[in-house]
């Protein structure tokens, strides 16, 4: 098997253990942050598939700006418990 087989299972792995983190979390900021390495996880994924300019805009898009779309909208609702 190869290295970048290898690699690959891994990130998908670690995908999985990420996505299922955020659906466990209790507080959405967490869950916001993990929402962001997965996308970050997925933008790899891209670039090993040998596609770098998906990878790119899924890395500024879906790791950048929605992730500080959710921290901003997060921080301006209130809590209740």
């Amino acid at each position: 098997m190869s290295w970048e087989m290898m690699l690959h299972y891994f990130l998908l792995v670690l995908l999985l253990v990420i996505c299922i983190i955020a659906i466990e979390v209790k507080d959405l900021l967490y869950a916001a942050i993990m929402l962001c390495g997965a996308a970050a996880v997925i933008a790899a994924l891209f670039y090993i598939l040998h596609a770098p300019d998906i990878a790119i805009t899924q890395a500024a898009v879906d790791a950048g700006i929605a992730t500080v779309l959710y921290i901003v909208t997060i921080s301006r609702t209130r809590r209740e418990e």
